[in-house]
């Protein structure tokens, strides 16, 4: 994909829309700066514009943060705060603070007190926009990138009907606007997931300060997704226009693997999986210390439901099927979006631990089932990182140990690692088995994770049809979400929506955990991680955009 041909549109939230709003009104221009409007007037226009406004506006690093994607830092927050990995000498946007829990309990007894620089302290602290200007803000880039990303997709939209396609003009414009409204559900939902408060922008330049709770913007998401499901529906699976545009519009390079030009079932498929998911990270399923009937007090989301799981089975069941194509992104030898050596969480992980950013963690390599092929294939324990909490004994392998079938966790050569954007078979198949098992159906739900295990490569022997409980069918299910859904972004949605990242007198908590401190392997620890359970509005959006008397809260109260 050649970048000269992408327009990137400067729409970042609020602030930046006032900027051109107040430009247009002004009449003040940049005579060698494109107008979107006036140069946008065919199909080859449209069609980059609404590829780069999602490669470029959504997920490339346009700020200079750690790594070169949305892919290496937002996805990096998750990562970190669902202790998969962890860095404690780097202070890159606040890498080295934004997981640290309020405090351990070691096998001794002994008690580590954070509480002067645990996560809730540095997150609030930092949330201001002077250190934003210095890069310490954490809570900046996933709202930064997503409504850049929602605002060029407005854009797209509100120019595409005036577009005159060649060929089935119909079945092009439809692909567009599907486009368009799948990327905004998407960026809604990780507004909607990870902050407490949020925007709701669906026409270009215009903005508001009146903040909408979660919720409402994870509705917005849903909105969006169903209206994408639903012009897809009426697309001819045999359209060679749908998928000529389709084909454009997804960079070539990552139409391989599972990437590729999807039909319009495997699409509807992947909303499925998207809607799906929005309902499952945004409520609570406790399963703390092994307890599936633990109760969550002071937390920012009520309790699954009966009618919430069934919910969950039913989207999922329709959703990303084994074979079906997937949004996903892969390093380029020119012209990406993303580098293979610092554009994903994968790739700042991988290489001797002593040297890499993020470093593979032993909270993480303990999620693994005994003699799992992944965990051979993928890790060394040849070097010790020493760092307190974040102590590690574990490495990530280029490329892996060279098994054969065995799912790979990293590679630093261009092109190989396979980072996956939205949802995926893995995915969508633990939603089946968690749901499955929350509903009494353990054998079903653990038979989807065997399934998992099979696909990856794991070697490990079936679990199904072994008798299991509910709670030993879910600490199964656990695992087996932590160790093949990692660098996916969704680490600490799981810990939170489990109960682990709430503060232990809140019934929250992790236990039985592995703690490398001190130079001791500690192997009994407990864990009162006590994070913010949703992001507050980023000061660079309140500041300047203040919020109107009858918003939401823009600082989570709980």
């Amino acid at each position: 994909m050649n970048n000269n041909k992408w327009v990137y549109l400067v729409y970042i939230a609020a602030l930046s829309m006032v900027t051109v709003s107040c430009k247009k009104d002004l009449n003040v221009g940049n005579p060698n700066q494109p107008n979107i409007q006036a140069n946008v007037t065919n199909e080859a226009g449209i069609i980059s514009l609404a590829s780069g406004g999602v490669y470029i506006n959504g997920f490339y690093n346009g700020d200079g943060w750690l790594g070169n994607s949305f892919f290496s830092l937002p996805f990096g927050y998750a990562e970190l705060l669902g202790d998969v990995v962890g860095n404690e000498g780097a202070s890159n946007q606040l890498i080295s603070q934004v997981n640290v829990p309020n405090y351990l309990i070691l096998d001794d007894l002994s008690k580590v007190d954070n509480s002067g620089s645990y996560n809730r302290t540095a997150l609030r602290l930092n949330n201001t926009r002077a250190q934003t200007g210095s890069g310490y803000n954490p809570v900046y880039y996933q709202w930064l990138n997503m409504y850049a990303l929602n605002g060029a997709m407005n854009q797209v939209i509100s120019l595409a009907s005036n577009i005159k396609f060649s060929g089935d003009a119909a079945t092009k414009l439809n692909t567009i606007l599907a486009w368009c409204y799948w990327w905004k559900g998407y960026a809604y939902a990780e507004i909607g997931t990870m902050y407490y408060s949020g925007l709701i922008i669906n026409d270009p330049g215009k903005i508001n300060n009146h903040y909408k709770i979660k919720d409402s913007i994870i509705n917005q998401s849903n909105i969006y997704l169903n209206q994408a499901a639903s012009i897809l529906g009426s697309i001819s699976a045999s359209s060679a226009d749908y998928s000529n545009i389709l084909g454009q519009l997804i960079p070539s390079f990552c139409q391989t693997g599972n990437g590729g030009v999807l039909t319009p079932t495997m699409w509807i498929h992947n909303i499925n999986t998207m809607l799906a998911r929005n309902i499952l990270e945004n409520k609570l399923a406790p399963f703390v210390n092994g307890n599936p009937n633990a109760s969550i007090t002071g937390a920012s989301i009520t309790p699954m439901a009966q009618g919430d799981w069934n919910t969950v089975l039913t989207l999922a069941t329709n959703g990303v099927q084994n074979g079906d194509f997937v949004f996903t992104g892969r390093a380029a030898s020119a012209n990406g979006f993303f580098t293979a050596s610092g554009g994903t969480v994968s790739a700042l992980s991988t290489g001797p631990n002593q040297a890499t950013t993020f470093k593979v963690g032993e909270r993480f390599i303990q999620s693994f089932q005994p003699n799992d092929a992944r965990k051979t294939n993928n890790f060394s324990n040849a070097t010790t990182y020493n760092a307190d909490f974040f102590s590690t004994r574990w490495s990530q392998v280029s490329g892996g140990n060279g098994a054969a079938g065995v799912y790979v966790y990293g590679d630093r050569t261009p092109g190989n690692y396979e980072q996956f954007i939205a949802g995926s078979y893995e995915e969508n198949a633990l939603m089946l088995a968690e749901a499955n098992i929350r509903l009494g159906n353990t054998d079903a739900g653990l038979a989807f994770v065997d399934a998992v295990r099979t696909y990856q490569g794991a070697g490990l022997p079936a679990v199904s049809g072994t008798g299991l409980n509910e709670s030993q069918a879910l600490a199964q299910l656990v695992s087996e979400r932590r160790v093949s859904l990692v660098y996916r972004g969704l680490s600490f949605y799981d810990l939170r929506r489990w109960g682990w990242t709430y503060d232990i007198s809140n019934g929250g908590g992790s236990y039985g955990n592995t703690v490398l401190y001190s130079n001791i392997l500690n192997t009994n620890v407990t864990i009162n991680y006590n994070f913010l359970d949703y992001w507050d509005i980023p000061a660079d959006e309140t500041v300047l955009n203040p919020p109107s008397s009858d918003s939401a809260p823009v600082v989570n109260p709980n």
